[in-house]
């Protein structure tokens, strides 16, 4: 899960030369032990995508408040985009917040990741932008939530 959510950020163009977020993509055993990840294989039973969530004050969360889910690490493999990989993922989201009785879903992604801000835009989530931040001086990450 590591290795393709590395490889899904790569392919997107986000910067994974290594060290610094590039190994909190790489360690999926510490999200698992920390958060709770979902994932999509395809029918033969390959891995195709995976996504992390956290509850708010775990060690995943960064934007998360009490009563909303928070996802982080949205990852499709190359061949599975296009597919709706993606989609699944965010509704299995969504779905696991109501299971869990959360009134919402956040989220904050890159600026320049535009083909998810389209998907979360299709799927009802709405900028908000009080929570936009800065994790490094070169990254801005623009928050988005969805009511449930």
């Amino acid at each position: 899960m590591g290795a393709l959510t590395v490889e899904a950020y790569r392919s997107a163009g986000y910067p994974t030369s290594g060290g610094g977020y590039t190994s909190t993509l790489a360690d999926a055993g510490s999200r698992l032990r920390s958060a709770e990840l979902l994932v999509a294989v395809d029918p033969n039973g390959c891995l195709v995508g995976t996504v992390t969530i956290a509850l708010p004050g775990t060690p995943y969360a960064e934007i998360s408040r009490e009563g909303e889910l928070e996802f982080r690490m949205l990852a499709v493999t190359a061949e599975a985009r296009g597919r709706g990989v993606g989609e699944l993922l965010v509704r299995a989201v969504i779905d696991r917040a109501a299971e869990l009785g959360l009134t919402r879903v956040v989220l904050c992604s890159p600026t320049d990741m535009k083909a998810s801000h389209r998907l979360y835009d299709r799927l009802g989530f709405t900028r908000l932008p009080t929570r936009d931040w800065r994790p490094g001086p070169d990254v801005l990450l623009i928050a988005y939530a969805l009511d449930i």
